[in-house]
């Protein structure tokens, strides 16, 4: 069996691609360094963090976009012997415009090299690529439409795209304007049965999510909607474990069998607030004798527990609380950052701008994958006065976070103090005091108890004391603030030099175990 979510943590907005036996599972990564997660696995069952497909300056460059901008939906795909990525980067997303670029990039290995990215268009996000059986290809997006009285998701286009002259040719064309859900975006299509396929995202990415199906016997429509669209949603069925349910992609196993892997999200018992991140379930879909798609057991609601496919699995080995910082599980907002030095057993963090900065900060980070965790560091640092700074962090973005830091005081000299952000609005939990220490070497701990997060210090590893009140974790969450959140809660390893002098704060470990 399956168990529900597959990636855990902030990994939204799966699209997913088989290569023989391979199955390769690329999801956003929005402001954060390295860009476009990709898992692995062999059976749909176990899942393995493979790579990141935009690690390098040459192909993705996030300096100065806002939070949750950056890297919007990824589309993996593969034809003929080669990769295609397609990708947004955007640039700003809250006001009544957006500024989308749309890319591409090929590569014969999911390991690369990959090519340099060719810019498309910027109509809007949530860019895919169809391959047809005669070799053409067509470039999909939604339309964004900023003008007053319109509504801002205008529909799906379809235009041409030449490999040859690496560019969209001939007309382009709206093929589906969407359902009534409305909010239409995320269009992946496929062929089948002579029927072109139209899967897309409806309802907005929060509670009223939702999959939608749609076809036609001509590839630019019209295209009519599934009998008992959304094919899949957890809108207005509160007791799902799995909320959210939305942003979908289709895969057909070596054997003939079809999944559906799709975003979802989980909400703190109690709340509507999920700190986690929007995450990848998938679910086992058939098709029936009138050539529609349904989920397996005939309704559209997400299941947490799901029938394998008839594949001989391939299990991986438990990931270790413990991960050397040169791993593949961590990430820099905006980065690449000259700021972070990275061994296998050391991180050097040179201290840099504040964690509010859309331009260049000192930090490392994992994703929190569990409700329930336990972080823990050790930190040398030798702060010379208040505006240096160095610590770990509970981070959603530059406007929600908790950050317990090692600094100094004029009057106490080393000590420890709180800067929480909440909706953008600072503010210190312990007042104008601060914790006294005695050294410049210290192990900091935290602890996620569902919508409770509680900071420790200790000087020797093993007796730690309460750092500050009770903070709330909840807020590290899409669902809380007045901004537009689409990432999830990270534990973060920070470093400020407000001086501009670049001290240095090194770290030994970051383990973190639930």
């Amino acid at each position: 069996m399956i168990q529900n979510p597959i990636l855990k943590g902030f990994n939204p907005d799966p699209s997913i691609c088989r290569v023989g036996e391979d199955y390769y599972l690329a999801t956003s990564t929005f402001e954060w360094f390295p860009g476009v997660q990709v898992h692995h696995s062999k059976d749909l069952v176990n899942w393995k963090l493979h790579s990141h497909i935009l690690d390098e300056k040459r192909l993705l460059d996030l300096r100065g976009v806002p939070s949750s901008g950056g890297v919007w939906a990824p589309a993996l795909s593969f034809f003929d012997g080669l990769f295609y990525l397609c990708f947004t980067v955007v640039h700003q997303h809250e006001a009544a415009t957006k500024d989308s670029l749309n890319y591409l990039i090929t590569s014969p290995k999911i390991d690369g090299p990959w090519s340099d990215p060719v810019f498309i268009n910027s109509s809007g996000f949530d860019p895919s690529i169809f391959h047809e059986e005669d070799g053409k290809k067509y470039w999909l997006n939604m339309i964004w439409d900023h003008r007053p009285n319109c509504h801002p998701f205008y529909g799906i286009v379809l235009q041409e795209y030449s490999p040859l002259l690496k560019t969209l040719v001939g007309n382009r064309k709206i093929i589906f304007r969407g359902s009534k859900l409305g909010l239409t975006e995320g269009p992946h299509l496929l062929k089948r049965n002579g029927y072109y396929y139209l899967l897309t995202a409806e309802g907005g990415t929060e509670y009223e999510h939702a999959v939608t199906l749609a076809r036609s016997r001509d590839l630019n429509g019209p295209y009519e909607l599934h009998p008992q669209n959304p094919i899949l949603t957890s809108f207005e069925k509160p007791d799902l474990s799995l909320q959210k349910a939305g942003h979908a992609s289709l895969v057909e196993t070596q054997t003939g069998e079809w999944y559906m892997p799709h975003l979802c999200g989980r909400p703190l018992p109690g709340s509507k607030r999920c700190n986690l991140g929007r995450e990848t379930s998938i679910q086992k879909v058939e098709w029936s004798e009138d050539d529609w798609l349904y989920l397996a057991d005939g309704d559209n609601e997400p299941k947490e527990i799901v029938p394998a496919p008839a594949i001989a699995t391939h299990t991986f080995p438990k990931l270790p609380d413990r991960l050397p910082f040169d791993s593949l599980h961590y990430a820099t907002p905006r980065g690449p950052s000259c700021s972070v030095i990275r061994e296998a057993d050391c991180l050097t963090l040179k201290g840099n701008e504040s964690l509010e900065s859309n331009f260049e900060q000192a930090m490392l980070a994992r994703r929190l994958t569990e409700q329930n965790a336990t972080a823990v560091t050790k930190i040398s640092f030798k702060p010379q006065n208040f505006q240096q700074m160095a610590g770990m962090a509970a981070y959603y973005n530059t406007y929600l976070f908790h950050y317990l830091y090692l600094s100094y005081d004029e009057e106490v000299g080393l000590c420890l103090q709180i800067h929480s952000c909440d909706d953008g609005k600072s503010y210190f939990p312990l007042g104008s005091e601060v914790i006294p220490v005695s050294k410049d070497e210290l192990f900091l701990r935290a602890i996620f108890a569902g919508k409770d997060l509680q900071f420790y210090f200790s000087e020797d590893g093993e007796n730690f004391t309460e750092a500050g009140p009770r903070l709330d974790a909840s807020i590290l969450s899409d669902d809380y603030g007045s901004h537009w959140g689409f990432t999830g809660t990270f534990i973060a390893l920070a470093c400020q030099d407000m001086t501009g002098a670049g001290l240095p704060a090194n770290f030994s470990f970051l383990e973190l175990s639930s």
